[in-house]
């Protein structure tokens, strides 16, 4: 009637794959189709553009310091 190789209705082996499953989830870095990213703030995308030629170093500083005075606010 009961067998010692059945943990609460499934095998041992079920139990392995559902917790690689929830960690693979939940704590792998990479990125997963769907998952949440981290939007880059407008520092971010004006040292980018500096970074690529986009914008001179005169226009950095500039907007460099718009966007301060509007995060300092």
């Amino acid at each position: 009637m009961y067998n010692s190789t059945y943990y609460w209705g499934m095998d041992l082996i079920w139990w392995c794959v559902w917790l690689v499953l929830l960690f693979w989830i939940f704590a792998v870095p990479y990125n997963i189709p769907g998952q949440r990213n981290k939007k880059d703030s407008p520092l971010d995308i004006l040292q980018k553009r500096f970074a690529t030629g986009q914008i001179t170093a005169d226009e950095y500083q500039e907007i460099k310091k718009i966007l301060e005075n509007d995060l300092a606010k």
